[in-house]
């Protein structure tokens, strides 16, 4: 009997220590996904992330003047895409605060996969980004490779004059991304 007992006593104290290891791990991921949160509720991620079709501007996240809206593929209504005001790259500083900023393929997420952020808390906001019935199918690797290469996304970093750029250095924001993912996208409970 006290041999049954010793051995669980063993059995114990090794799964608390790999629990508190896990433990660990999902709350250094979920710090990571504060930095990621961070990233995504900023002005350059969320004015285009939008819940319904007409997308936001400037760093208030004002509703985009002329009546402009998503259309389904994303990329303006028929007779006014984005390309109509929208370039390749930003214009040069020298044309003024308010000229339409540009990055490649100027859209937003389709109609279909809207991934819209606005306002939501940490646990929804963690659960949408890993939905793939609502992020375009994208598993961590698809994400991953999103976020760190994308022309558009990258654009948030380097918005062009009067924008303030995403306020985490996209470096750390991917790394912490990546710490994130790895760990299985471990999601804030609701409420802490």
């Amino acid at each position: 009997m006290k041999r049954h007992l010793l051995l669980g006593t063993v059995i114990l104290l090794g799964l608390g220590g790999y629990a508190s290891d896990l433990f660990a791990d999902d709350q250094e991921a979920l710090k990571a996904f504060g930095t990621v949160q961070k990233v995504f509720q900023s002005p350059r991620c969320q004015n285009c992330h939008i819940p319904g079709d007409s997308p936001l501007q400037f760093d208030a996240g004002t509703p985009h003047a002329m009546n402009v809206v998503r259309g389904m593929d994303g990329k303006g209504a028929a007779g006014l895409p984005c390309a109509t005001c929208h370039a390749e790259s930003n214009p040069p500083a020298s044309y003024g605060p308010h000229a339409p900023p540009g990055a490649p393929h100027w859209s937003l997420p389709p109609a279909a996969h809207k991934m819209a952020w606005i306002g939501l808390p940490p646990d929804k906001l963690c659960a949408m980004i890993k939905d793939r019935s609502s992020n375009g199918d994208r598993d961590f690797a698809a994400l991953i490779k999103h976020v760190s290469d994308d022309k558009l996304v990258l654009w948030g970093w380097n918005p062009g004059a009067g924008r303030t750029p995403v306020p985490v250095p996209h470096d750390i924001f991917v790394s912490q991304f990546k710490l994130w993912a790895d760990a299985g996208g471990p999601c804030p409970v609701a409420g802490s």
